[in-house]
């Protein structure tokens, strides 16, 4: 017993970089996300192409990939970043991305008929938008933004590739040295635990929305 509590233990000073990481990319990374939905149908036809070419890298890369650009090839050109901005950066950019098409399309389902009628009753684009379009749209997106955080949480792990030690990677240095796999299956439980808090809170913000019929 004494064995699990200390493996217990252990692992959850690796889940505290887990969750570091996963709060603050998605604390970044949805407002960004939506910055850039905005920026890519907006009619500034370079700001457009810009977000469009954003995008397309972002999501035709791996994000191992992007880590390990962000990490070995920055101090190549004197961009020294500790290794936690390091991971931060390459997420944040890469969900960033993910999420801003998920809100471009939820924009872009809203009944054009109601843009027409907040013009009518005196409201500005910006009002609008705030007003009007994004409280359905979020309704609307919540579905994927909902399993684009759960990937999230699991995609965390790969920052073991940075040498950092989250979850994942304090639970196989445990396996690796003691050749016991218990602390496999107490990892399976911390992420199954995370994602079960994921998915209920999602649950309660999608009864909130589903007020915004349309």
């Amino acid at each position: 017993m004494d064995k699990i509590l200390n493996t217990i233990w252990l692992m959850l000073e690796g889940t505290q970089v887990t969750l570091e990481i996963f709060t603050i990319t998605l604390a970044v990374a949805i407002p960004l996300g939506l910055l850039a939905a905005l920026a890519r149908i907006s009619g500034l036809r370079p700001l457009a192409v810009l977000m469009e070419f954003y995008i397309w890298l972002m999501r035709g890369t791996p994000l191992m990939l992007q880590l390990l650009f962000v990490y070995f090839a920055l101090p190549m050109v004197g961009i020294m970043l500790p290794d936690i901005v390091a991971a931060l950066l390459a997420f944040i950019l890469n969900y960033a991305a993910y999420f801003a098409e998920i809100f471009r399309a939820g924009i872009q389902s809203i009944n054009r008929g109601q843009y027409e009628a907040a013009k009518a009753l005196g409201m500005t684009y910006p009002q609008t938008m705030r007003r009007i379009v994004i409280p359905q749209m979020i309704r609307n997106v919540l579905p994927p933004i909902s399993n684009e955080t759960i990937n999230l949480v699991k995609d965390t792990s790969l920052i073991y590739i940075l040498a950092m030690n989250d979850l994942l990677r304090v639970a196989r240095t445990i396996v690796q040295r003691e050749f016991d796999m218990t602390p496999f299956v107490i990892a399976a439980v911390f992420y199954l635990v995370m994602t079960f808090v994921l998915t209920w809170i999602f649950k309660k913000l999608e009864a909130h929305y589903a007020k915004y019929d349309q």
